[in-house]
Order: C-alpha cells, then sequence, then structure tokens
C-alpha cells in the first residue's frame, strides 16, 4: 500500500501477509452471534424469535449485497484477490459453506427450540395439517376473501415460458396433471408480500400464509390435478453500492449491461428439503444457477417474518419495557440556554431522543431568534417529526439547508419521497457529492442572541436522525455550542452544499480527507509515547474493522508494546492475540437489546484522553468514499466516562464474545459458566436510567 499518513513508516515487510481475517467470513460470524442469542434459553423467549427473525433478514442483505457484489465482480472479470489472500472463488466457496451451515441451524433451532418453547406458553406456529378443522374452516374462507382474488398462477409450457421470479419473493412450484391428456406441466404461484407472512388461524396460532394457498391449489387450477407442490424462493443481486477498490465508471458501465440482460441474476435459491429432484433440478435450469448456490432448509422459508409474531402483546416474554431518562436536558430548562452552558454528551437510548435531539430541532422551528438550520438527513422515518420540523421552519421564513442522501442502502425511495416534500416547503435540499456517500450526522441552528450577536448550536452523532431506531440503537451525540465546532461545522457544510475544498478542521476529522490520516497519527502518538515511557493506549468501538492501514498502524502499535482495545460489532478483519504481531490487541462484540452502532476513538494521550465520536467505521467505503465527521470530545468528565465505559465492556467479568488470531469468536458467559454483566441493562438500570414495571 502506497497510503503513509502519518509519519512512521510503514514497514509492511515486517508484517505477515496472512495478517487479516476474510471480511465476508467474518460478517457471518457476526450473524452467527446474532443466532446465538436466538438459542440463548436465558433471554426472553419473543426476544429470542426476534433475533431469528433479525438473523433471517441480515443473511438476505447479505446475499443480495455482499455475495451479489463477488459474484458480479467474478463474472465482469473485476474480482481480485481479497485482502486476507483468499482468491474470489475461494471466498464464494467459503462462505457459501458457512451461509450452509448457519442456515441449517437457524431452522434447527426454529423448529427444535423455539416452536416447542413458544407451544409451552401458548403461542403455536403450526403447518396446515397440524390445524384444528375449525381453524381450517375460518382460514378457508379467508383465503376466499382476501387471498385468491390477489393470487396469479403462471403455467409453462411452449406458449408461456418460465416467469420473471423477484428478489425475495417466496413462490409455491406446482406440477400439475391434466387427467385428459395425462400430461404434466409446472405453474409458479407467487405468495402475495403484501399479506402476513404467518396467519394467524386462532389467537395466538399461526400457519405460514404458502401453506394456505398450497391447501386450495385445486381452486387455481380447476379441473387439473395437483401431483406436488414446493415453496421456494431466490435472492437477487440488489448492490446499489460500488464495493472497494473498484474503478466507479468501469463498474457502472459493465453492471447496465449485465442487468439488462438478467435482470440482476440469482444468486440463492432456498428451498424446502422435501422439494422432488425433478422440480429441484428444473429450478437450477431456469435460474442458470448451479448446486452450490441452492439452499435446502428443513422447515418453513423467510423466516423474517417472525417478527411481527415477536410483536405479540406478551409482555411477560419480552425485556422489561424501560424510560429512557429525561435528565440530559431538564423538561422545564430551555434548549439553547442548557447548550451554552456545557456541552452535553447524548448516549441513546438510554437518553431520550425525543426530548434531546428531536426537541433541539422542533424547538429552532418554532424559536423566532433562530435564522438557519442547516441538518445531513442520511435515514429517518417515514412521519418524521425532524423532517416536519424543517418543513415548518422553512414556511416560518426560516433558512433551512437539508443535505439529503439519496443513496442510503435501500432507503433510496423514502428519501426521494420526503426530499420532495422538503423542497416543496421551501427548504434547499442538496444531494451531496457526485462518487461521495455523505454519512455525517450534523445538525446545526444559527441563532440570533438577545445581544444581536449570532451563535452557532451544533449537534454531532454517531446515529442517524431516526426517532424509532434511537429506541433501539445504542449512539452518541454531543451538542454544543463551542465557537469552534460551529466554525468547523459551517465550514463543512458549506463543503457540502458549494465548491468549499476545506480539508483541516480544529477540532472534526473528516473524511475523505483527513479522517483515517487523523487517527492512524494518533494511534503513531501512542507509539512514541510507549517507547518514551508515558501513558499509551488505543481504544475503538465500531461497527466494523476492515480498512488495512488502520489494521496494520494498530498491529504496528501492538509490536511496540502498547494496549489496543477493539470493541466492534460487526466484521473485524485484526487477527488479536498472535505472538509478534498483536500480543497486546484484544477484540471484543456486544450484542444484546440494542444495536451497538456508535463509534467511538481513544487514544491514551500520555495520560490526557483524546476521545472522538463521529460516524466512521473503519472501511474503505467510510474513508475514502463517504463524507464522515468525528468530534473531540473537551469536557474532562465526559471523556472519563467513554474510557469508563470501554473499561466496562472489555472487562472479563462483561457478558460478550471474544475474538481469537483464527477468527473463531467465543461467548464469555460459555467459557465461564458464571453470571456476567449484561452492559446494556447495566447501563439502562444506572446513573441516570431507570427501569419501569409497566409499558410506557
Amino acid at each position: 500500500m502506497s497510503v503513509n499518513p502519518g509519519h512512521f513508516p510503514l514497514d509492511e515487510e515486517s508484517l505477515p501477509d496472512d495478517r487479516f481475517l476474510d471480511r465476508e467470513e467474518s460478517w457471518l460470524r457476526f450473524n452467527q452471534r446474532v443466532l446465538e442469542l436466538a438459542e440463548d434459553q436465558e433471554l426472553p423467549l419473543l426476544e429470542r424469535l426476534r433475533f431469528l427473525s433479525i438473523f433471517a433478514s441480515n443473511l438476505d442483505e447479505f446475499f443480495m449485497v455482499r455475495v451479489a457484489g463477488l459474484t458480479r465482480r467474478m463474472a465482469t472479470g473485476l474480482a481480485v484477490q481479497s485482502a486476507s489472500g483468499r482468491q474470489p472463488r475461494e471466498v464464494l466457496e467459503r462462505t457459501g459453506a458457512v451461509a450452509h451451515e448457519l442456515m441449517l441451524r437457524h431452522a434447527a433451532c426454529f423448529r427444535d427450540d423455539l416452536c416447542p418453547a413458544l407451544s409451552e406458553k401458548g403461542i403455536e406456529i403450526l403447518r396446515w395439517a397440524d390445524l384444528a378443522e375449525t381453524e381450517q374452516e375460518r382460514l378457508r374462507r379467508l383465503f376466499r376473501d382476501r387471498i385468491y382474488p390477489v393470487l396469479t398462477p403462471l403455467v409453462v409450457d411452449s406458449a408461456h415460458p418460465f416467469p420473471y421470479i423477484s428478489g425475495l419473493s417466496l413462490n409455491l412450484a406446482v406440477i400439475v396433471r391434466d387427467p385428459e391428456t395425462d400430461a404434466t406441466m409446472f405453474a409458479r404461484v407467487k405468495v402475495p408480500p403484501v399479506l402476513p407472512r404467518f396467519i394467524e388461524a386462532s389467537p395466538d396460532r399461526f400457519t405460514p400464509l404458502e401453506d394456505v394457498i398450497a391447501a386450495h391449489l385445486g381452486q387455481l387450477f380447476v379441473g387439473m390435478e395437483v401431483v406436488e407442490h414446493h415453496a421456494f424462493r431466490v435472492t437477487r443481486n440488489q448492490d446499489l453500492e460500488i464495493d472497494d477498490d473498484i474503478s466507479e465508471g468501469l463498474l457502472q458501465a459493465l453492471e447496465r449491461e449485465l442487468l439488462r440482460r438478467r435482470f440482476g441474476p440469482v444468486v440463492r435459491l432456498e428451498v424446502e428439503d422435501s422439494i422432488s429432484d425433478a422440480v429441484l433440478e428444473l429450478l437450477i435450469e431456469e435460474l442458470t444457477i448451479d448446486e452450490g448456490q441452492v439452499y435446502k432448509v428443513d422447515g418453513p422459508l423467510d423466516l423474517a417474518g417472525l417478527a411481527a409474531i415477536a410483536d405479540l402483546d406478551r409482555p411477560e416474554l419480552k425485556y422489561p419495557p424501560f424510560v429512557p431518562s429525561k435528565e440530559a436536558i431538564p423538561e422545564d430548562a430551555g434548549i439553547f440556554a442548557a447548550i451554552r452552558e456545557r456541552d452535553i454528551l447524548l448516549h441513546h437510548p438510554y437518553d431520550s431522543f425525543t426530548t434531546t435531539v428531536q426537541r433541539f430541532i422542533e424547538d429552532a422551528a418554532v424559536d423566532p431568534r433562530v435564522l438557519a438550520i442547516k441538518q445531513t438527513l442520511y435515514r429517518t422515518s417515514g412521519d418524521s417529526p425532524v423532517v416536519n420540523s424543517l418543513i415548518n421552519a422553512a414556511e416560518a421564513g426560516k433558512q433551512v439547508v437539508v443535505v439529503v442522501e439519496l443513496k442510503a442502502r435501500f432507503d433510496e425511495r423514502a428519501n426521494i419521497a420526503w426530499a420532495r416534500e422538503l423542497e416543496k416547503a421551501g427548504c434547499h435540499v442538496v444531494y451531496g457529492f457526485v462518487g461521495l456517500k455523505t454519512h455525517c450526522k450534523l445538525a446545526m441552528v444559527v441563532r440570533q442572541e438577545r445581544d444581536g450577536t449570532l451563535r452557532r448550536y451544533c449537534h454531532i452523532g454517531t446515529g442517524n436522525y431516526h426517532p424509532k431506531t434511537a429506541r433501539l440503537y445504542e449512539d452518541f451525540g454531543i451538542l454544543t455550542a463551542e465557537p469552534e465546532i460551529g466554525e468547523d461545522v459551517s465550514v463543512l457544510f458549506n463543503h457540502l452544499t458549494g465548491y468549499s475544498r476545506q480539508n483541516s478542521y480544529r477540532r472534526l476529522l473528516v473524511a475523505p480527507h483527513s479522517l483515517r490520516s487523523g487517527l492512524v497519527l494518533r494511534v503513531e502518538r501512542e507509539i512514541e509515547n510507549r517507547l518514551a515511557g508515558r501513558p499509551a493506549r488505543v481504544r475503538v468501538k465500531c461497527n466494523s474493522l476492515v480498512d488495512e492501514v488502520v489494521i496494520d498502524a494498530l498491529y504496528r502499535a501492538s509490536q511496540a508494546g502498547v494496549p489496543v482495545d477493539i470493541w466492534v460489532r460487526g466484521i473485524c478483519a485484526l487477527r488479536p492475540g498472535v505472538p509478534g504481531l498483536s500480543e497486546t490487541i484484544r477484540v471484543r462484540s456486544v450484542l444484546g437489546r440494542f444495536l451497538e452502532h456508535s463509534r467511538v476513538f481513544a487514544f491514551e494521550n500520555g495520560g490526557e484522553p483524546e476521545v472522538w465520536v463521529g460516524s466512521a467505521d473503519l472501511m474503505h467505503r467510510n474513508l475514502d468514499r463517504r463524507v464522515e465527521a468525528l468530534v473531540r470530545v473537551a469536557e474532562r468528565t465526559q471523556r472519563t466516562d467513554l474510557v469508563r465505559l470501554f473499561d466496562r465492556a472489555m472487562d472479563d467479568g462483561t457478558q460478550a464474545w471474544w475474538l481469537d488470531g483464527d477468527g473463531t469468536w467465543t461467548r464469555r458467559a460459555e467459557m465461564t459458566g458464571e453470571p456476567l454483566l449484561d452492559i446494556q441493562s447495566h447501563l439502562v438500570k444506572s446513573r441516570r436510567w431507570r427501569t419501569v414495571d409497566a409499558t410506557p
């Protein structure tokens, strides 16, 4: 690699070639940790069911994006050896094998563990044959009134080609026989996605929608004999984002040609393991896939739909409800006065998003002293009070500038819709840079104070301005009126909306220009401190750690004896604990009730810790092809709180997964057999956060 962001020599020759774990397998191992939560009999039953649903949804996205992207690059001749040293075909075969293993384990958890456990609590998920006659009769009426009208059976014969099967659609492959001619034909029936995945046959008793349809196939093929039927599902390429280190123009041109010809190639075919060989061979041939892309499952397909059952009103089978703290900004205090008094460090969902960040925008929209609001929006809900407040502010005559990222994966249509609403209200809507996603989380309010001066109030966060996910995602944010930060955020907004080429900031690190180099420079400073006998340590909290330059910097720090603690939710390509390479590096992963989403970077800095929070993960796309921002935390008590949180997460007595140098993750609870601290439950109960006994 040619990048040398700091002044230390890279000296890559001293680092082994096999120093990186494979990112695709690492992602699958993350989803394995999600599955282990579904298998955990200590967790509330419906929460386990929700983790089973999350696993299925995650795996869908993995195939649509990562597997599809690799398959696409191989088809166009652009695939290269991965950083782990594996050839593209080897990566594909290995991920396929791991995915097969996990899907079988997922199905077994549902079939052998959760279904019986749910049944004991009066919640049953049954196949059609197991329903009572009264339930079947009720579903016959439902089929006639609500399901039959939206079904469209498509037969395949000389006049009707094999139909296009849309990605993630659930289908029935049906073989019918004409009793007059004895000819057999294949037909496809699409399971309507507008109906519930699992149909309630009677209170708390459910059956898969495809079972209801299969029981009534005779009404779709009148006069024909239904010989056999089997559920199947395909996953197609839906990678709308350019992957790492590929020429964007060339790849997009090749992609357009491929998509024109193939409508997005199939990358996975899921079938129930009861499917006949003849029907499976037909599907393989018509979908132009190979046997390695076929995933046989013992049980219903598409278990992401279990989320609806997990939402049942059975509080005794769920996590205890809690009310986020409102103490960060007292309700009787003016929000701008509170921010002027001190920087406010927020930790969601433990701190209420509604009474802090949302209130910040809402109050700014109606405050007559506010002249302008500028904000980035990457993802938010369709009925977002944040968007409504920005519209209200514009209609009240305030200058409102919104930087909208239209390419937020899987949210493109939603973002376009509310961006148009913002424009109609008179907001200045900017769609970011060509070739760069705007992923930073920034809001700035310009307010005229009583003495006539203008003051900038800013929010810089790690999470999206999304009120719903703010109750589920763990994120940090800072509300501040610090002039240096206000100046930096102003300059960054000018960069986003105009042609400013500003690359340096006082309290921010900004990608793609200074973030990677700024972090590596600070890692190298820790090396210097260690060699000089001063306190040195690096702490990193992120969703993913993939970037080779950053990983190599951490390896060099470890070789110099610097302790390195990494708290990662998902992918980690770094190998910890390898003699001579990473002996001082520890990697932990925490998964649980809330989705760990914040990014925090702490450096011991000779005994005066320097701590940064912001939007950037340590991946190529974040550091090279996105606008990201980290802000330095100035207040000593806040820095101390963040460092203590790290220490709690890395403590041997905390429930977490530990990463070994070979890529194996081991759950600490299973290693000790002793009760360990659940850090999320601890944060719910401690300091200014409280649990409640009733649903809020």
